[in-house]
């Protein structure tokens, strides 16, 4: 296999097919025409951008460094969270339920991830940064679905829960149904995944580990690994950001207070 770096025409070449979609979407009339254009822009951006600051962290390997780059993915990721709430926490509490939940599901995962696997030294960052980010971005997705049901769903049920606390239900009896359907909402993309694998799908790191030339059968058990990681991180993530969710929409009192929310 070659081995040089892609091309900038290359890059063009694939970007082509973003292109055609958008086009396709102003021909069909679908509205996404634009958002895909964008999406496109910022990836290139973002990515190749990204690639330059890590080359930079990689060359200096310093734990400070990754440390910084580390609390800014989760910064990132939190905010990402809230902004893909349809109805969120009014205040700071919009900010910092994602935030929160993000990091308890992550930053113990990735905990485990370096004991187990004990790169040398620990924080190498051509280790921590990956493995960091692949979990992160599967828990920031899990928990964002989930909040956004749960949110969304608060509102929209608002008379049946308070008709249930109003005969004398707890939050958590009269929220029972709408935590439960919301941590589905959330988990379900990650059972898809792992049920996937290797049957639909080869997984991206599988796939990149064998294209850089690691045993297809190496590579599947790193691969297997990772994805026990981004279930455990989704499913804690997604249960904890319900749980304190359940407590922001209601009181001490076990009132429904809708006047917390945007």
């Amino acid at each position: 296999m070659n081995e040089a770096p892609l091309s900038y025409g290359t890059l063009g070449i694939a970007a082509l097919l973003v292109v055609a979609n958008a086009a396709l979407s102003l021909r069909l009339q679908l509205g996404v025409g634009r958002s895909l254009l964008i999406a496109g822009a910022r990836t290139a951006v973002q990515l190749l951008f990204v690639g330059l600051v890590l080359r930079t962290v990689f060359a200096l390997g310093s734990p400070w460094l990754v440390s910084a780059v580390l609390l800014a993915m989760l910064a990132s990721a939190a905010w990402e969270t809230m902004s893909r709430q349809q109805r969120r926490f009014a205040g700071h509490w919009g900010y910092s339920v994602g935030a929160g939940t993000i990091a308890v599901a992550t930053l113990p995962v990735t905990a485990l991830a370096i004991a187990l696997l004990h790169p040398v030294p620990w924080y190498d960052p051509r280790f921590a940064v990956p493995m960091f980010g692949i979990i992160l971005g599967n828990a920031m997705s899990g928990i964002s679905v989930t909040l956004n049901s749960f949110n969304t769903a608060v509102v929209r049920e608002q008379r049946a829960i308070e008709a249930r606390l109003a005969l004398g239900a707890t939050r958590d009896e009269a929220l029972g149904g709408v935590r439960a359907a919301a941590l589905r909402s959330g988990i379900i993309p990650v059972i898809n995944q792992m049920s996937a694998a290797g049957i639909i799908t080869l997984p991206g790191m599988m796939t990149g580990q064998v294209l850089a030339g690691m045993s297809p059968f190496d590579a599947a058990k790193y691969q297997i690994f990772v994805l026990f990681l981004l279930a455990g991180a989704t499913g804690f993530g997604a249960a904890f950001a319900v749980l304190l969710a359940t407590r922001r929409a209601t009181d001490a009192r076990h009132r429904l207070r809708l006047d917390r929310f945007a």
